[in-house]
């Protein structure tokens, strides 16, 4: 916590100075281009990723990326995406994996979680990526089953997303692009979804 503190102080005296007309511009303006939703991953830093300034990006950090499929009744993480999308305007959705995901390796390894319900009950919305992933697994040594279901998962999170009506509404006009993204910890890389081809393409590069 002396760490966080220490950081705080720091912001305040060397950054937000610094900064100061950027915070003051955003004080009152909130207008994000692009929703990201990401892994809570500590390690998985969307704005140091992107290279983006506040202001810039709309996330949401949920574990293993999951987005549920529209249902009923209230749900923080939907309710966060109709605000991105039917209030903000943003033209641009990012679902990104990423490599050692902590989650998916516990559905790739079948890990026992009876004493984690919560984190059992929410990995449920992988099931469609497991599926997917499950009748090659057998070819993968533990790494590469791990790395297939994270690539699968980002695909099943990008079918669940466009079942909320914010985004099916803002599909359908064309006011909306679904991105698929998988960052790679360890090399910094970061590789997209080409919708056309089904696969992950090259790492994107400049």
């Amino acid at each position: 916590m002396h760490d966080l503190t220490q950081g705080v102080a720091q912001f305040q005296r060397d950054v937000f100075p610094a900064r100061a007309e950027l915070f003051a511009r955003l004080a009152g303006h909130h207008k994000p281009k692009t929703l990201f939703i990401g892994c809570s991953d500590a390690r998985v830093v969307p704005e140091l990723i992107t290279q983006q300034e506040p202001g810039e990006l709309f996330v949401i950090r949920t574990a293993g990326n999951l987005v549920p499929a529209h249902a009923p009744g209230a749900d923080g993480v939907a309710a966060s995406i109709e605000y991105a999308v039917g209030v903000l305007g943003v033209s641009d959705i990012i679902v990104c994996g990423h490599s050692a995901c902590g989650a998916m390796t516990a559905l790739a390894e079948e890990h026992d979680l009876t004493a984690l319900p919560a984190v059992a009950g929410w990995l449920r919305h992988a099931d469609a990526a497991r599926a997917r992933t499950a009748p090659a697994q057998g070819s993968h040594d533990t790494a590469g089953k791990v790395a297939a279901l994270v690539r699968d998962n980002v695909r099943a999170q990008l079918a669940n997303l466009a079942t909320h009506p914010s985004v099916a509404r803002a599909l359908a006009r064309n006011a909306v692009r679904l991105h698929g993204w998988v960052f790679d910890i360890g090399s910094g890389t970061v590789e997209e979804l080409d919708a056309a081809a089904g696969r992950f393409a090259a790492p994107l590069a400049a």
